[in-house]
Parts: structure tokens; sequence; C-alpha cells
């Protein structure tokens, strides 16, 4: 299929009561989407990065009980799994879609790229644009502006990412479930792009930090 959009019954998914019943329905409204957009993504993201990047869809298989409030797409230069790399997402809450580079607390080299973001802060602070979120929490809808942030917030941010072992970062954009870009598919996937392109510079770094 091709991909049309985010409409407000992929919102509505999340309203739904019990685990089956929202898996389910996420099965169904979401996860074709997130295929056929999350093609084209992995497509563009392997010329841009140079690497080959392939898609994975969230599948909460951890989940017993509680139903998921969010659900995600992934890319990343690994078949096997991207929650121990640095990663693009997108994906939806029940009120907007969110759009990030995303360092998740199970990145074994969170610390040595704090370390080199804060060596490169002010490139970091001159490419980020400014309407730009950070969130410290995938699970969480809280968000930091990047307008908000002088070079101290910058460091103080990742400190913690550096230092808190369950401390993340993510970077991008959130669009509200009642952005009028989200029924045009056309329009979704090229700000899509660009935010990804735009976060390729931190994405690249991360990338190219030395482990341990």
């Amino acid at each position: 299929m091709s991909f049309t959009g985010f409409t407000q019954h992929d919102f509505d998914t999340f309203a739904i009561e019990g685990l089956d019943g929202r898996m389910a329905a996420i099965r169904e409204r979401i996860q074709p989407k997130f295929k056929a957009l999350g093609d084209k993504l992995a497509a563009d993201l392997s010329v841009q990065s140079g690497t080959e990047m392939y898609l994975h869809i969230a599948k909460h298989l951890r989940r017993t009980i509680n139903p998921p409030v969010d659900t995600w797409m992934a890319i990343c230069p690994y078949k096997r799994g991207y929650k121990q790399v640095p990663h693009f997402q997108v994906g939806l809450f029940d009120d907007r879609v969110f759009i990030w580079l995303a360092l998740i607390y199970e990145l074994p080299n969170k610390g040595n790229i704090a370390t080199t973001y804060m060596n490169n802060l002010k490139k970091i602070q001159a490419e980020i644009p400014k309407d730009f979120l950070i969130s410290f929490d995938h699970m969480k809808k809280d968000t930091t502006a990047v307008s908000s942030l002088d070079t101290t917030g910058w460091n103080d941010a990742l400190i913690r990412f550096r230092d808190v072992k369950k401390a993340e970062l993510l970077i991008g954009r959130n669009l509200s479930f009642n952005d009028p870009v989200l029924a045009n598919p056309a329009a979704l996937e090229q700000l899509i792009e660009e935010t990804f392109q735009q976060l390729l510079p931190l994405y690249k770094l991360a990338v190219d930090t030395p482990s341990l």
C-alpha cells in the first residue's frame, strides 16, 4: 500500500481498552502505514547516511497486561534490532506524531556520545533548528523546546543523559494530532525526510563516537 497519512482514527486506537483490542487496532490501522512510510524513509536515509538502513516496527511483545500508550517505527543500520544503537523514530501517542533521532537508555555507548556532543556543542547549537524539541524519556510526552536551551541548558541536558542510567536523549519534532500536514501524505513524508536530514549530523557524531 502507499502511505496515506495519519487520521483521527489512528489516534483513537489509544482509547481502546485492553491489550488485545488495542494491539489488534495497532496492527490493523497503524503498522501498515509504518511499513509504507518506513520503507521509503529507510531507502532515503540509506542514501543520505551512506549506510544501508533497515526498518523496525515496534511489536510490543514484552507487554502482557497494560496496552501501549504509543507505538512507533525505527530505522537504523542493523537488521536485528535498534534499541542499542542511535536510530530514527516516527511514532504516535494519542495526541501527536513524534519524529526523533533517538538515543535511548539501552545504548551502551551513551556516556561517550554525551561527551562527544558536549565537545561539539557550538556546532550542534548552530545546526539544530530552534523549533525542534528534546525529550529525555521515550515513554513520556514531556518535551523541552530547543529554543529555551542556552549553552548551560544544553550542558545540563547532556550531563543528565551521560550520568543518569535511565536518561535518554531524543531530538526532533512533534506534530499535533490536528496538524493539517498529517492528512497530506506527500507533505508529511517530505517534512519527516527534512527533519531526518537536519538530524543526520548529530546521528553521524553519535555513530562515529568510539566505544569504551
